[in-house]
């Protein structure tokens, strides 16, 4: 099998999506919810 480097940047194209897919997922999961809140309050703690 003969890789191009269109084909290369196809493979790049489509496990880059594959990543950023991930990462809105992971970011938006309900699990993580608490701990993004808790690091959006962190400028309005006092010490």
């Amino acid at each position: 099998m003969d890789i191009d480097v269109n084909n290369l940047r196809s493979i790049t194209t489509v496990i880059s999506f594959v990543v950023f897919i991930a990462i809105v997922r992971w970011a938006w999961s309900k699990s993580r919810s608490s701990d993004f809140q808790e690091a959006a309050n962190l400028p309005f703690e006092q010490d």
